[in-house]
């Protein structure tokens, strides 16, 4: 009797510890793979979801979109707006063992601003230098007024990397990341999932949950299924669709509120069909984005006329949505055939979103072809301008200049269609280093008069944050820059 009594208890335990475990784990669907894990590379919002959980940033974002101390516990502005000091936190480890200390943080932001590839160059353009006052203190020395460096500091610019770690790791760094965040990288099998660990040294405090675990579904429906199965148990993000029948279902929560960024279209204008403006312009005027955000996303996206969504600083109602306008797109066609490739990435909302553009274009005679690609391959593509069309946007950041600088300035590290106008490189170089919003607003608005007339990009949609959770989930705080912090999550 005491054997099968042994083997019982044995299973109970055996299941508790599984039990356990699993309640320790907590699995989050994505909607694509992150293609880079290193911030100086790095340009996909999916990627910052798993970064945010490996580094600290030297400031962060709360939920009022106010800039708040993080490894930086305090800084200084001075000398007319050209030096920042910054005073850290002491006592903070990597992951590694090692120190993160002034010396880290410049290594990072030069690393940022001088590593081939960086994406970071054009977001440190005005810092002339990084100086270490002391072992807790850092200054950084601008070559002009640049009011968006702290916003720029709260993300990828301002995750600070172990120094021992790049130096160990080298080109591989982005598959072997170390920071002083509150997880820290374990494994990843790409196109499957990446494991991240509790770090229970963490400066503020463990971790509640033990491993988080991110798992890549492009199609939206299975992100769902997986989600009601209980295989993850929170999604980023949900399908339009199905908000409103998960906010129904109580063993669920939505967490469904205003974001930062932008969708739309970009151009290749560096070679045929898209180096000629007018058959950019025909393209853009046959876009009905009211029906777009109807018939796609049920009402859960606003029409774009820019890329500055309304609530955000630099909104500006002098800029209008475009309605479509056959007739005129077919003036711009000039009699002249239109066909072109449309990249796009799998996934049930980009395939009908890419299918209703295509008979948009259709209307006025215009052929697109879609094509879709893995998202890793669709960026490497867009870095090569491999492609006539893409759809891709932005994520978007508290200060406008990271939702337009990058992106049409003469050889910006987001400039996916290669254009270049140098009235408007001047224009938003001039914002840049206006102190007063208003002044801003004026002059981003001349500026984009000018590239929404060049059309190298169609604004079509501003998105919002739609994430679905177990309701046991906890802790979660709806931030509008869309990432997710799990350092204070649990799950009940």
């Amino acid at each position: 009797m005491r054997k099968p009594f042994l083997s019982l208890c044995l299973s109970v335990l055996s299941a508790a510890l599984i039990g356990s475990a699993a309640a320790e784990t907590l699995t989050v669907g994505l909607d694509a793979d992150p293609p880079r894990l290193d911030p100086a590379l790095s340009s996909a919002l999916v990627d910052r979801q798993v970064m945010n959980q490996i580094y600290d940033k030297l400031v962060d974002l709360d939920q009022n979109l106010k800039i708040v101390p993080m490894l930086a516990t305090s800084w200084k502005i001075t000398n007319g707006g050209l030096t920042y000091t910054f005073k850290l936190r002491g006592g903070v480890k990597f992951q590694d063992g090692t120190p993160l200390n002034a010396d880290a943080v410049k290594y990072t932001l030069d690393r940022n601003m001088t590593l081939e590839g960086s994406v970071r160059k054009g977001e440190l353009k005005s810092v002339k230098d990084v100086k270490v006052i002391d072992p807790l203190t850092v200054q950084i020395t601008l070559s002009q007024p640049y009011g968006p460096l702290l916003a720029v500091l709260s993300d990828r610019a301002g995750m600070i990397v172990s120094p021992t770690a790049v130096k160990k790791a080298g080109a591989d760094f982005q598959n072997a990341p170390v920071g002083s965040g509150p997880f820290s990288f374990t494994s990843r099998k790409r196109q499957d999932n990446i494991t991240l660990s509790a770090n229970k040294s963490y400066w503020g405090g463990a971790p509640k949950i033990d491993k988080l675990v991110y798992r890549p579904f492009p199609d939206g429906d299975v992100r769902y299924a997986n989600l009601l199965s209980g295989a993850i148990q929170v999604m980023t993000p949900i399908d339009p669709k199905d908000v409103s029948k998960l906010s129904q279902n109580a063993k669920f929560k939505v967490l469904n509120y205003p974001g930062l960024g932008f969708q739309g279209i970009w151009f290749n204008v560096t070679r045929p069909p898209f180096n000629n403006k007018a058959f950019r312009q025909a393209v853009g005027a046959t876009i009905d984005r009211q029906a777009l955000a109807k018939s796609i996303f049920y009402d859960t996206v606003e029409p774009a006329a820019g890329p500055f969504p309304q609530g955000t600083p630099a909104y500006s109602s002098a800029i209008k949505v475009s309605r479509p306008d056959l007739n005129l797109a077919k003036q711009k066609l000039g009699g002249k055939p239109l066909s072109f490739t449309l990249l796009t990435t799998p996934g049930t909302v980009t395939t009908q979103t890419a299918q209703l553009y295509q008979a948009m274009f259709a209307q006025a005679g215009i052929n697109a072809k879609i094509e879709q690609v893995e998202f890793g391959t669709l960026l490497d593509r867009a870095d090569k301008r491999d492609f006539d069309a893409l759809m891709l946007g932005w994520s978007g950041r508290p200060d406008p200049d990271g939702n337009i600088f990058d992106f049409f300035t003469t050889g910006g590290s987001n400039n996916q269609a290669g254009y270049s106008n140098k009235t408007v490189d001047a224009l938003l170089a001039k914002a840049r280093a206006q102190t007063s919003m208003s002044a801003r607003v004026a002059t981003y608005n001349v500026a984009l008069g000018k590239i929404l007339d060049d059309a190298p990009y169609t604004f079509v949609y501003f998105q919002r944050n739609l994430v679905g959770a177990a309701a046991g989930v906890t802790g979660l705080k709806p931030i509008p820059d869309g990432i997710l912090r799990f350092s204070d999550v649990d799950l009940k």
